[in-house]
């Protein structure tokens, strides 16, 4: 049974997209059951009990926070699969999927088709992450875009360029392939999909099924070089600059030298948690069109 989840806001707010998306699955011929949501808890609370079941198919209607309570919250792997409408603010890790971004479509793409596995994240500590991670500059843009009201892709832009000016790079330490190697860094970000902020291609070359993360370092860039650092970050080739170290991993740990310091999953904030992560693989089912 598909089982439709959507908070109340985006209810009200995209009333008319839902009913189309309804209608999709009413022409099908498909049963489903709509699931609106008032809380984060809820969301969880939701995906808990229906993915402790068996044969249910969880659609998401929201972005890449959403997806985030989803992935955290999902039990039963083996015998229920997900969908996705993107309807957030940021979608991030549906444009990876090749998920359209029309509703309708969305909802097509999963009633004619059949799910298929997708990688996600998981740390050491249990939290997973389904599209991306970091805990350099990433976390400053998204502390100032959190800080007001009306969180859109315009205003993490502005953000962005504000954090690229303030932001002081930090020392930490890296370990990947065997490797251990010491930082002063600006980005310190691992993807699975391609793209974080609402369409910008932080990972231009990762894919959702190809059993590797991206890790993406930039070291300390001087002011003076900043701007063309942003350029290259806006049309998807920061890994080109000469500070940036990009390679593919299966896990990476990241080490910071302040103890106090925050990561961000999925946009999803976190204080003080172990940076140590692997990729999953073979688990999570998605109706995608990759």
């Amino acid at each position: 049974m598909y089982h439709l989840i959507i908070s109340r806001k985006n209810c009200k707010k995209k009333q008319r997209q839902l009913n189309s998306v309804k209608s999709v699955f009413e022409k099908a011929g498909k049963e489903f059951k709509l699931h609106i949501t008032d809380l984060k808890q809820d969301v969880k609370d939701v995906v808990s009990a229906l993915s402790s079941q068996k044969g249910n198919d969880i659609i998401i209607l929201g972005g890449d926070g959403t997806l985030h309570d989803m992935i955290n919250s999902f039990v039963d792997f083996e015998n229920n699969s997900v969908g996705i409408i993107p309807l957030g603010t940021g979608n991030d890790f549906a444009e990876s999927a090749h998920i359209p971004k029309n509703p309708v479509k969305a909802a097509e793409l999963i009633v004619n088709s059949e799910p298929e596995y997708v990688d996600f994240i998981e740390f050491e500590n249990g939290l997973k992450s389904l599209n991306a991670f970091g805990m350099g500059i990433d976390v400053d843009v998204l502390e100032r875009t959190y800080a007001g009201k009306n969180v859109r892709r315009s205003k993490y832009l502005h953000s962005l360029i504000v954090s690229l000016i303030k932001f002081k790079s930090h020392d930490f330490t890296v370990r990947y392939n065997g490797k251990e190697e010491k930082h002063f860094g600006l980005i310190a970000a691992v993807g699975n999909g391609r793209q974080f902020g609402g369409g910008i291609k932080m990972f231009p070359d990762a894919k959702i099924n190809d059993g590797y993360l991206d890790l993406i370092i930039v070291d300390f860039i001087s002011k003076i070089k900043i701007i063309g650092a942003f350029i290259k970050l806006m049309r998807g080739k920061i890994n080109s600059i000469k500070q940036a170290t990009a390679v593919k991993v299966k896990e990476v740990e990241f080490i910071p030298d302040d103890t106090d310091f925050v990561l961000q999953a999925d946009g999803e904030l976190y204080k003080n948690v172990p940076i140590k992560a692997k990729i999953i693989t073979n688990k999570l089912k998605i109706y995608t069109a990759i």
